[in-house]
């Protein structure tokens, strides 16, 4: 904070105009973002407790696993109205999910029908269909406000609205701090100047957190924008060789594309199959999602587009650098990449962050007829003199 004391005051009241208005524009939106990012932060483990499943057999180490090929047929039997559309591998535990849609193109996550079963058995897993809606709203309120893609981009602009409000807040924090010790509240103050120091107490505590999190928060809301422009400029780049050619009559072995891929790629681990599909995808080839085995690359994903029709790998294409620095943001965000622990750590800084803009609502609603631009005027005045 030393060089504080090289900025005119111009400037510092200038920073706090800033942190005042940023703090307006984003303050209800991010209030609900926190308030709904709290039970997300424990998201797996409320999906165990509203959603419980039929869990797979415990079986020996090395146990062969079924046919994925068998499984599809089986699904298609069960649902004969519906298409096959992709493959998802359980993390945590050996489930696989036969997904089938109606259409090609599906539109929300209604249009999807999951069918689980025990990745060594293949028994067909029954799992209640409760509970996990309730999370499903709470994550859509929380990205985009249940208006789309206009929502994101909304909730964009807040986490920047907000990014400005901490740092225009950290630049007069020493100012209004040069004459107190860190930390102080003064609580034989009248109300408001204790919400005043608990404000300034949470806001430089949380800042690193906050920092974190809102840079993260708006990386996440350029997601859908950016995989479309991965889809309309990148994809059919790397499909043009394929342009024009006829979609296979028939499917070859999803499990020699898996076998393929897995002996291409032995550093990953497979996570879905995405099936044909000439909207999403292509319709010349299976799209096999991996992800690294390790703690530092299990969030970096890599398509291996495999040929539909002889099951033979026809190109490996990391995704582009944004796509790369978007799956990297995203465990940050909701502390999901170190256990319980981070959990709590990051449910506990999420309250605090709701605490300060409360405090923030109840300053501005209980402003002082003397403006408190005036009061940091006289402070960098006596800083000036060095009173």
């Amino acid at each position: 904070m030393l060089f504080l004391s090289f900025v005119r005051p111009q400037t510092i009241r200038a920073w706090y105009k800033l942190h005042k208005w940023s703090s307006l524009v984003c303050t209800l939106l991010l209030l609900v973002a926190c308030i709904t990012g709290l039970p997300l932060v424990f998201m797996d483990e409320l999906m165990d407790l509203t959603q419980p499943h039929e869990h797979p057999v415990v079986v020996a180490a090395g146990t062969p696993t079924v046919s994925l090929d068998d499984l599809v047929r089986r699904t298609q039997l069960l649902h004969p109205t519906l298409r096959p559309y992709a493959i998802g591998f359980d993390e945590d535990e050996p489930r696989v999910f036969v997904t089938m849609t109606k259409t090609q193109n599906p539109k929300s996550s209604l249009d999807f029908h999951a069918v689980p079963y025990d990745i060594h058995t293949g028994k067909e897993l029954k799992q209640p269909q409760f509970g996990g809606s309730y999370l499903d709203l709470l994550f859509r309120m929380h990205r985009e406000l249940f208006l789309g893609l206009s929502g994101e981009l909304l909730m964009g602009v807040m986490a920047l609205s907000f990014i400005l409000a901490l740092i225009s807040g950290a630049l007069v924090y020493g100012p209004f701090m040069r004459r107190l010790d860190f930390g102080t509240y003064r609580k034989n103050s009248s109300l408001r100047v204790r919400w005043f120091d608990l404000h300034n107490l949470l806001g430089i505590v949380t800042l690193s957190w906050a920092m974190v999190v809102g840079i993260t928060g708006a990386m996440n809301s350029a997601s859908s924008p950016l995989f479309a422009l991965w889809r309309a400029q990148t994809l059919p780049a790397l499909l043009a060789p394929y342009h024009g050619q006829r979609a296979p009559q028939k499917y070859s072995s999803i499990d020699q594309a898996v076998e393929n891929t897995t002996n291409a790629l032995p550093q990953m681990e497979i996570t879905s199959v995405l099936l044909p599909n000439e909207i999403v995808g292509s319709p010349r080839h299976f799209v096999v999602w991996t992800k690294g085995r390790t703690a530092l690359t299990e969030k970096l994903f890599t398509p291996v587009l495999v040929d539909a029709s002889t099951s033979q790998i026809s190109l490996i294409r990391p995704l582009p650098w944004y796509l790369r620095l978007l799956e990297m943001s995203r465990p940050l965000h909701f502390g999901d990449y170190g256990g319980m622990p981070l959990k709590i750590l990051w449910a506990l800084f999420d309250l605090a962050v709701i605490l300060l803009l409360v405090s923030g609502i109840v300053l501005w609603f209980t402003r002082r007829k003397r403006p408190i631009e005036d009061a940091l005027d006289q402070l960098l005045q006596r800083q000036a003199h060095g009173a």
